[in-house]
């Protein structure tokens, strides 16, 4: 059992989270920098503080990894894996299989440098592949952003409960600074909640057989499904944006950004507010879907313009123009090939316009 008290990865919170969680099966192949994930979960399998975890799998690959996913998510079960960006680059089949089947799974990205092999050093490279739907058919992604280690813990069980209420695929996308980052926390208490799976495929006898599928021969049937999922997604938009603030009320400037970003600009808040500049933080913990209600809200209340912080050469900027609208300008600031900024630098670029 965990203790209340714990000295963590992120990657390691992750993973005690997502047994907190009730996590029943996880499936994957080590890629550095998300492997604490899987060899943490790989001493807890069987033990009896976590009845639920029954299966532990090193899959030959990613490929393979996302495929098993899909039979046991199949069956209701909570089920999870651990990647990073060529993992995740091709599990996309599989994650477009699983909407067209609507099966609910857990995808956690620990983001890495790249493309291509690039290196181990953190980026937000993978947004647009996440957000916007990486894989074929126009399917869209759930999306959850956390910025510390106790959210690493908490997030798991937050993920499960998406991905069954709306029966989705869930994305945790982090960044390779917050999977290695350590923190002394105290262990949330989280929920392991269960969920009616009245559609599962259990391959019992003597009950109603359910045929879980992503193909549809019949041209009118696909429509139909095309836009069951469309509206599926337009209802948790309305449902299920959320967002973090700091600063906010009074600011003119505001900071957008997620994951370690967030965190280096919750410092350059401080900062700023402690030499008396009107500057916040608005930080999004669903990337997808984007709270761009509440980010449009903030320029009714006066926030005059938005500095973007991000890990790659802008992509969470477009979102956060379209939310904005026009309405206040949008700058970005970015860095990127696992190079971080300092608070500084958030201090100097924000200072002038905040004046």
């Amino acid at each position: 059992m965990t203790a209340p008290r714990q000295f963590l990865k992120g990657n390691e919170a992750l993973a005690y989270g997502a047994l907190h969680a009730g996590l029943q099966s996880f499936y994957g192949y080590p890629i550095t920098p998300s492997s604490e994930v899987p060899e943490t979960l790989a001493t807890q399998v069987g033990r009896p503080e976590y009845p639920e975890f029954r299966t532990f799998l090193q899959a030959a690959s990613e490929v393979e990894a996302i495929n098993l996913m899909l039979g046991a998510a199949a069956t209701g079960e909570k089920t999870m894996t651990a990647t990073s960006g060529p993992g995740f680059s091709l599990m996309q089949e599989g994650i477009s299989y699983a909407h067209g089947a609507e099966l609910p799974m857990l995808i956690a990205n620990v983001n890495r440098a790249g493309p291509g092999l690039g290196n181990l050093g953190p980026e937000q490279t993978d947004y647009f592949a996440a957000v916007k739907g990486g894989g074929h058919g126009g399917y869209r992604n759930v999306v959850l952003a956390p910025d510390s280690v106790p959210e690493m813990a908490s997030f798991p069980s937050l993920g499960f409960s998406l991905a069954f209420r709306y029966r989705t695929p869930v994305i945790l996308l982090t960044d390779a600074f917050l999977g290695q980052l350590k923190e002394d926390l105290e262990f949330p208490t989280i929920e392991s909640p269960t969920f009616d799976t009245p559609w599962a495929a259990t391959g019992a006898r003597g009950t109603t057989r359910h045929v879980l599928s992503s193909m549809h021969i019949e041209l009118p049937e696909q429509n139909l499904v095309s836009r069951h999922l469309r509206d599926k997604f337009a209802e948790i938009t309305r449902r299920e944006q959320r967002s973090e603030e700091l600063e906010t009320r009074g600011a003119r400037v505001v900071f957008v950004a997620y994951g370690i970003c967030a965190r280096l600009a919750q410092r350059a808040v401080r900062v700023l507010r402690d030499r008396s500049v009107p500057v916040g933080l608005f930080r999004p913990i669903t990337l997808a879907p984007f709270p761009r209600d509440r980010l449009r809200a903030l320029v009714d209340e006066g926030v005059r313009s938005f500095v973007v912080v991000e890990l790659n050469t802008g992509q969470m900027v477009e979102d956060v123009r379209l939310a904005v609208d026009g309405a206040a300008p949008v700058r970005s600031m970015n860095q990127f090939g696992g190079l971080l900024p300092s608070y500084r630098d958030l201090v100097d670029e924000i200072g002038a316009l905040a004046a």
